[in-house]
């Protein structure tokens, strides 16, 4: 996988899995200690979050790291 396969794959688990808790962006964002903007921009796919801001938002979403940086079957 190169880096922006990575970055997909990472955006758009962090969505499903924030969708599937029924969370908004904004109480993620609250949840996981970083700005609203930011989460939004994981999940557009323009920034590369740090693995602590990963582990951070899986910790509010209360989910295993898997979740987020494996592909789904």
């Amino acid at each position: 996988m190169d880096k922006n396969e990575i970055i997909t794959l990472i955006a758009e688990n962090i969505r499903i899995q924030r969708l599937r808790k029924r969370l908004t962006q904004d109480k993620l964002a609250e949840l996981s200690g970083v700005s609203t903007k930011y989460i939004n921009s994981i999940e557009a796919k323009k920034v590369n979050p740090s693995i602590v801001v990963i582990v951070n938002i899986c910790k509010a979403l209360n989910i295993d790291l898997n979740k987020i940086i494996c592909p789904l079957d």
